[in-house]
C-alpha cells in the first residue's frame, strides 16, 4: 500500500468530485467509470494525492445521505488506491471509515470534526478551518484578527489529530469557507506565516483555492466565470507553493504539477 507523507517538495492534490453539484465540475465524474478514469489521469499527470469527494462543500450545497456518499466514493477509492495516495474528502465518520477500508490514506475534513477518527484509523489528516456549514458559513465571516484566529484554530485541530495518532497532518486555512473575498486575499498574503507555523509543529500546509469565487474579479472590473479562472488559479497556486505551502489542491492536475516542479527547481524560499 502506498503511504502518505509530508514532503518539502511542492506537491499537488488532484480534485476528483464524484458529485452532481460541485461548483467547478459537478456531474462531470458522477459515474464510477469516468471518475476512476479521471483519477488515473490525475496520477499520470503527476499528482501526489487524488482527493475523492462524494458531497459538495460549496456554499449552499445540499446534504448528501451517507449511504449515497459512500456508494459514490468507495468503488472509486478502491480502484485508485493501488496506483497512489488517495484521500477522502468527507465530513462523515461512516464515510471516512468505509473510504479508509477501501484504501484511502488521508481524511480531508473541511469540518474539523474527524481529527480523532483519523488517529483511530491510523491515517493522515487535513485540518481545515471552517465555521458553520454550507448553509450558514457565508454569514459567519466576522473576525477580530482573521489570520491569528484561523491559524490558532487549525493548529488546535491538528494537535488533536496528532494526539489521537493521525500521521501525517496538514493544516489548511480554508480559503472560501466562512471568508469573504478580501479575507481570502488576506489569507493568501499570510501563507508565509502559516507555512512557518506548520513547519515548526511538523505539519504540512495545504492550500485549496482552485477556481474559487474570490478569483472571479479582474483588476479592471471584469467578472470571470468558473471556467475562466484557470490562469488565476495557477498563478495563485504557484505563489503559495513558492512561499511555503507543501501542497495545493487543484482541478487542473497537469498544469499545477508542472508549476510545482518549477517552484521546486528554482529553490524558492520555502
Amino acid at each position: 500500500m502506498v503511504e502518505a507523507t509530508v514532503t518539502e517538495a511542492p506537491a499537488i492534490m488532484g480534485i476528483l468530485n464524484v458529485t452532481e453539484d460541485s461548483f467547478a465540475d459537478g456531474g462531470a465524474f458522477l459515474e464510477t467509470e469516468s471518475a476512476i478514469a479521471h483519477g488515473l489521469e490525475l496520477f499520470a499527470a503527476g499528482c501526489t494525492v487524488v482527493d475523492v469527494g462524494g458531497e459538495s462543500s460549496r456554499p449552499g450545497a445540499s446534504v448528501v445521505d451517507a449511504s449515497i456518499e459512500e456508494a459514490r466514493v468507495v468503488p472509486v477509492i478502491a480502484a485508485l488506491s493501488p496506483h497512489g495516495v488517495v484521500s477522502v474528502d468527507t465530513t462523515k465518520a461512516s464515510v471516512a471509515r468505509a473510504a479508509v477500508a477501501a484504501g484511502a490514506r488521508i481524511v480531508n475534513d473541511v469540518s474539523g470534526t474527524l481529527a480523532e477518527l483519523a488517529g483511530e484509523l491510523g491515517v493522515g489528516y487535513v485540518a481545515m478551518h471552517r465555521r458553520g456549514d454550507p448553509t450558514t458559513m457565508s454569514q459567519l465571516t466576522d473576525y477580530d484578527d482573521l489570520v491569528t484566529e484561523v491559524l490558532d484554530e487549525v493548529l488546535s485541530i491538528a494537535e488533536r489529530a496528532r494526539a489521537a495518532g493521525a500521521d501525517p497532518i496538514w493544516i489548511d486555512p480554508g480559503i472560501g469557507f466562512a471568508k469573504d473575498a478580501d479575507q481570502n486575499r488576506s489569507l493568501l498574503k499570510a501563507v508565509p506565516r502559516f507555512a512557518r507555523a506548520a513547519r515548526a509543529q511538523g505539519f504540512g500546509l495545504l492550500v485549496g483555492l482552485s477556481k474559487k469565487r474570490f478569483l472571479a474579479n479582474g483588476p479592471s472590473g471584469q467578472h470571470y466565470e468558473v471556467d475562466e479562472r484557470a490562469e488565476q488559479s495557477l498563478a495563485a497556486a504557484t505563489w503559495v507553493l513558492a512561499n511555503g505551502a507543501t501542497m495545493v489542491r487543484a482541478h487542473d492536475g497537469l498544469d499545477h504539477v508542472r508549476a510545482a516542479g518549477l517552484v521546486g527547481q528554482t529553490g524558492a524560499d520555502r
